[in-house]
């Protein structure tokens, strides 16, 4: 600006300002990728997780993708292309009411059970899954799948995305489903609960017990003798179900049974119409001023009777002044 501007003698009463931001900057400035933008994609985790060796030629890198939301748990098989992620099976946890696991959707052991159902549906669906049973009996001990016959077992890495990846997380609960359904995934105990990382021991007890909902049941009975009421309003679902801690095991047991013996997705029955969401009817430009300027007439007669309101009441005070 021009010295004798007022934003002129601004910039000379201030000190020195170092500009951070300059045009090369600006000239030289790459946008990042928009999922980084929106930070939905660590592209740093995923290009290892992508990448295929080059003697592999063409050969796809499968992953177990596992998210997490507030009602649901997604497990899907992907291996990706040039034109973006393929989904080659895929299974999710409001698909339990089939097995007779109505509540508690989102917790470990649903978790377990939905990484169960992708690897069996899988397995079913590639024809691996009389040669490649896993790990029947639930112990919660660390079990890897080998190698038998002529055929291989099927391969991929644990994706988790964004989710932190601390012992005992949820989305490991999936990893252990699809381990003991058949599925070769590299890993460890470390991550598993019951795992103590100063004495570098792993309890199989504690992790069995979070796959067949054990910690749920002990919450449940604290909570219904400490706090009743805020038993009540948590575990209502359970209440409505007449689901109690102590059945919660057999349900999950039963649930892994009914898992292997029919793993099938069944689509839901499509209707031909689908009734609106919103059901009102729409308004004319006209009908709208009208609706407007009623609502404004409304809210001004309320005015003025509330001052009429107050008027009142001051002249009653002012009378009883004079009385006195």
């Amino acid at each position: 600006p021009p010295r004798d501007s007022p934003r002129g003698l601004f910039w000379r009463s201030m000190g020195y300002v170092k500009v951070l931001k300059t045009s090369a900057y600006h000239k030289r400035y790459q946008v990042k990728y928009r999922r980084r933008r929106e930070g939905k994609t660590d592209y740093q985790a995923r290009k290892r997780l992508v990448v295929q060796d080059k003697n592999k030629f063409n050969t796809p890198k499968y992953r177990l993708v596992v998210r997490c939301t507030n009602k649901d748990i997604i497990c899907q098989i992907v291996h990706s292309k040039i034109t973006g992620d393929v989904c080659i099976c895929a299974a999710y946890s409001h698909e339990l009411p089939k097995y007779d696991v109505e509540v508690g959707l989102t917790n470990y052991a649903a978790c377990y059970c939905t990484g169960l159902l992708v690897a069996r549906r899988l397995l079913k669906k590639i024809g691996l899954d009389e040669d490649y049973a896993g790990q029947e009996e639930v112990d919660g001990e660390m079990f890897e799948v080998e190698e038998e016959g002529d055929k291989r077992p099927f391969t991929c890495v644990l994706d988790v995305g964004l989710t932190r990846t601390t012992t005992g997380a949820k989305v490991f609960g999936a990893l252990k489903g699809a381990v003991d359904g058949g599925l070769l995934i590299p890993h460890s105990e470390k991550r598993f609960p019951g795992y103590d990382r100063e004495a570098k021991e792993f309890d199989a007890e504690t992790h069995k017990k979070y796959i067949f909902g054990g910690h749920v049941a002990e919450y449940m009975e604290l909570l219904e003798e400490e706090d009743p009421d805020r038993y009540a309003t948590q575990f209502a679902k359970y209440i409505e179900k007449e689901i109690e801690g102590d059945s919660l095991e057999e349900m999950y047991q039963n649930a892994h049974e009914k898992i292997r013996d029919d793993p099938e997705f069944e689509p839901t029955e499509k209707e031909e119409v689908y009734e609106g969401v919103n059901l009102q009817q729409k308004l004319t430009l006209a009908q709208r001023s009208a609706k407007v300027a009623n609502k404004k007439a409304a809210m001004k007669a309320a005015l003025l009777a509330a001052e009429d309101d107050d008027d009142d009441e001051d002249d009653d005070e002012e009378d009883e002044d004079e009385d006195e």
